[in-house]
């Protein structure tokens, strides 16, 4: 049986929203909130809290939740995977699961799904995607869209708008975009092997570190999920996070 991790990079010095770990939503730490969510996948050996910070260290550790472990790791990795892959390098783990430290409402059905995909051994990695509803989202660029094929497998993943329809009048545009969502399962075999690997050009122009995986051929599953959950990215982030706690809990 494989064995699988999962790990949340968490780092203090985010750009936009420097300690945003430690912000406060509803009441409790934002790392609390992942951590729990997180906690309730059942596919899971072991939950890692990857962070470069005492402060964030201290926090998870106070929470007093069994079985969650901090690995402290440099603070000058590049990378949420970078992260990942020195927290767990004496740690025995068949596949990792990389959940991002500013998602609070992460679904732990979905950590449970990419856990059965990555244990099968099929693929290298997995990842997942939403439909696009809001037409909007479309075109902008800070909303990733993701293409793959019939089997699921990720063919491309673009800042842009994918795939162009040429002839609108003539198409529907129902079920093809589909809204990247960054959480990764990782083979450990292959996480070492892409932390190894510099970026690659498609990397560099499109600011997407999944595209290097797929330059070196990685076989990536794309999950179709209906959740997407919300990413804290600055603080005004932190009052949408509220209002979706608010409705799921209410």
């Amino acid at each position: 049986m494989d064995r699988i991790v999962g790990v949340i990079p968490s780092r203090w010095g985010s750009t936009r929203f420097p300690g945003k770990s430690l912000a406060m939503i509803s009441g409790k730490p934002m790392i609390q909130w992942v951590v729990e969510r997180v906690k309730q996948a059942k596919n899971l050996d072991a939950v890692i809290v990857a962070t470069d910070d005492q402060r964030i260290a201290e926090c998870v550790q106070s929470l007093g939740i069994a079985d969650v472990k901090v690995a402290m790791t440099r603070a000058d990795h590049p990378t949420g995977t970078d992260r990942i892959a020195e927290a767990i390098q004496t740690l025995k783990a068949d596949a990792v699961i990389n959940v991002q430290g500013d998602e609070p409402l992460i679904d732990p059905a979905l950590i449970d799904e990419l856990a059965e995909v990555i244990s099968s051994n099929d693929w290298d990695m997995a990842t997942a995607a939403t439909p696009i509803k809001d037409a909007s989202e479309i075109t902008d660029p800070s909303v990733v869209k993701a293409v793959f094929n019939r089997h699921g497998q990720a063919l491309y993943f673009s800042r842009a708008t994918i795939p162009h329809v040429r002839d609108p009048d003539e198409a529907s545009i129902s079920g093809i975009y589909w809204r990247h969502i960054g959480i990764y399962a990782y083979r450990r075999d292959f996480l070492f092997k892409l932390v190894a690997e510099p970026p690659c050009a498609l990397e560099n122009l499109e600011k997407l570190e999944q595209l290097r995986a797929l330059d070196m051929g990685c076989r990536m599953k794309v999950i179709k999920t209906e959740d997407f959950g919300i990413g804290v990215d600055t603080p005004e982030d932190i009052v949408k996070a509220e209002q979706l706690l608010n409705q799921l809990e209410g």
